[in-house]
């Protein structure tokens, strides 16, 4: 059995079975920051200049339209200063755009509203069919994998990109951003929310009724025929201008009356749950140490820092039980029953159909272009 260790610079440490260090004990997360992202990394006059040439043409593009741009909006940090962002800083018309999956927390809801209604912007909301969806989640419980929040995610992109196909948007803004997302989660922490094959195998296996109204969409339409034949761009503005998550979050705070979130993808009350809970408690996987190596290599967090926050639980021990229940009763199910689930063996994505191999190809290709983004699967 491997011997226990974490990476000399981040903390990353051998929860991922993957990691690699060097002669240094430096990991390979690092490595790759160095290596592949950090030299391609414009936020300075070149970034800006290179966003502000992207927000000219979609601007020109948008003319005499009701909207020139979506946004994707969750209410967490890096959506809601993106929202600031196109509206004040880059002249850009957005529609916001959310996918309601039925986890939203209040302070989510209560963010959304604060930042649409001050920018004046519209806001469309899509609401996933909850009855649909509940199996959906409750049968990647029941298979056993780590990435049981695939359905919610898989759900958000796959009803924009349709969005856009449908209304013919050129442009779909994201608050992806190698500032906070530079280290990826392991695939064995999470799997590939796009991959429709495992989604479609493990709902068969598991679920209960036919998934007639659940946006299900696969990685040769949103990954090639829209983006290079339809020809929709997905933007990443932060990546081109400076943007600390701790400077953005006051100034949200200060000018919009933003609520905080105690983590990272805290916005949803079934994300909390599993991130913050079932990952670390059932499998060992604390994505904690993903988000603070981000910020560690952008220079936002000591190591230390970070190390003095892992000795504390991501959850708060006295709200388990209490959250545990909720989840139990929104899922339709006893507490009884999601504890067994919990208790259950553990299986992976190996244990499911997939499209593992689709995606490394893919992978291949993106590197060698120079277009590998970091953030969740």
């Amino acid at each position: 059995m491997r011997d226990f260790q974490v990476c000399t610079r981040c903390v990353m440490d051998t929860t991922d079975s993957k990691i690699v260090f060097d002669a240094h004990g430096v990991c390979d997360h690092c490595l790759t920051f160095d290596k592949d992202i950090k030299p391609k990394w414009h936020t300075d006059e070149v970034g800006y200049s290179n966003i502000m040439a992207i927000a000219d043409k979609i601007r020109a593009e948008g003319k005499g339209k009701d909207f020139d741009c979506i946004i994707g909006m969750s209410g967490g940090i890096d959506s809601s200063y993106l929202t600031y962002l196109a509206k004040e800083k880059l002249g850009l018309r957005p529609l916001v755009f959310h996918v309601d999956a039925g986890w939203n927390s209040q302070t989510a809801v209560n963010n959304i509203e604060k930042i649409v209604d001050k920018l004046g912007l519209d806001l469309y909301t899509e609401v996933i069919d909850w009855e649909e969806m509940k199996d959906l989640q409750l049968a990647f419980i029941k298979s056993g994998v780590s990435h049981i929040d695939s359905p919610q995610d898989h759900s958000f992109f796959a009803t924009m990109y349709k969005f856009a196909s449908k209304y013919k948007v050129n442009y779909i803004l994201t608050g992806g951003n190698y500032s906070t997302e530079c280290v990826r989660n392991p695939l064995e922490w999470m799997y590939y929310q796009s991959d429709a094959t495992q989604l479609v195998d493990i709902h068969k296996k598991f679920g209960t009724i036919p998934l007639k109204n659940y946006p299900v969409t696969n990685i040769l339409w949103h990954k090639v025929f829209l983006p290079y034949i339809r020809g929709i761009k997905l933007i990443r503005p932060l990546d081109y201008m400076p943007y600390h998550k701790e400077d953005a979050t006051q100034f949200l705070v200060d000018n919009f009356g933003y609520q905080r979130y105690a983590q990272k993808h805290f916005e949803s009350r079934f994300t909390k749950f599993y991130e913050g809970y079932w990952l670390p408690k059932k499998f060992g996987y604390d994505t904690r140490k993903v988000q603070y190596s981000s910020l560690i290599l952008t220079g936002q967090m000591t190591r230390e820092e970070a190390l003095e926050k892992l000795k504390q639980p991501a959850y708060d021990e006295e709200q388990i039980a209490h959250e545990f229940e909720y989840i139990a009763t929104k899922l339709g199910i006893s507490v009884a029953e999601l504890q067994g689930y919990m208790d259950a063996p553990n299986k992976t994505f190996r244990d499911y159909k997939n499209q593992q191999s689709i995606y490394d190809i893919g992978a291949k290709v993106m590197r060698t272009l120079g277009l590998e983004k970091g953030g969740k699967r």
